[in-house]
């Protein structure tokens, strides 16, 4: 477990408040981050930084656009969608699929943000956990879904979201687009037992 205390600014929680959220967060599996609102990284748990940290670059006190995604100014305004932004804007949390630079390369990372707020309502800090999308990847590869487009993650992100429910996919798309290594994408991710039905658009 890493932490950074934070400083005397009254918009930001209490060093014990950050110690508090961080212990609690060590009992969960997903790696699993703390920040603050101008985007720094308060704190991470042990999943975190062994999946997502190194000793060669640390990242504690470092904005999380910079260590995720290696740019020099928020996500959205590096053309991406920003959870922080959405997030403080529903006040609610709000989930993302993007490409993160991690100690293995450039990789599919499901986001999802959850913003705290104090007695008056002010959100003082988010709690990001990170998941790894092992279905696909971003890297060149002979099997499994392989793509690093803006459509590609939409699809990837949606997919998501739909696959735990109990709703029938409908994945349209000419031959050879990839529906089939899609549909096997939905089944990894899915809580319940799907069938796969091929349709042929000749026959119908």
């Amino acid at each position: 477990m890493k932490t950074i205390l934070p400083t005397s600014d009254n918009s930001l929680p209490h060093p014990d408040q950050v110690q508090s959220l961080v212990s609690f967060l060590e009992h969960e599996p997903q790696p699993m981050i703390v920040l603050d609102p101008e985007y720094n990284i308060l704190a991470a748990n042990t999943a975190y930084q062994r999946q997502f940290g190194s000793a060669e670059k640390p990242f504690i006190g470092h904005k999380c656009y910079q260590i995720s995604h290696h740019y020099d100014v928020p996500c959205d305004q590096a053309g991406e969608n920003c959870p922080m932004k959405k997030a403080q804007e529903m006040r609610g949390p709000d989930r993302v699929l993007h490409i993160h630079h991690t100690p293995r390369g450039p990789e599919h990372v499901d986001v999802e943000l959850r913003p705290i707020l104090d007695e008056h309502g002010v959100i003082t800090a988010y709690v990001e956990r990170l998941t790894l999308v092992r279905s696909a990847s971003a890297r060149p590869s002979n099997e499994g879904l392989v793509g690093c487009s803006p459509a590609f993650n939409l699809a990837l992100s949606e997919l998501q979201r739909v696959a735990p429910s109990m709703l029938p996919v409908l994945l349209l798309g000419e031959s050879g687009t990839g529906k089939e290594l899609f549909a096997r994408a939905v089944r990894h991710w899915t809580l319940c037992s799907r069938r796969l039905l091929r349709i042929d658009r000749n026959v119908v």
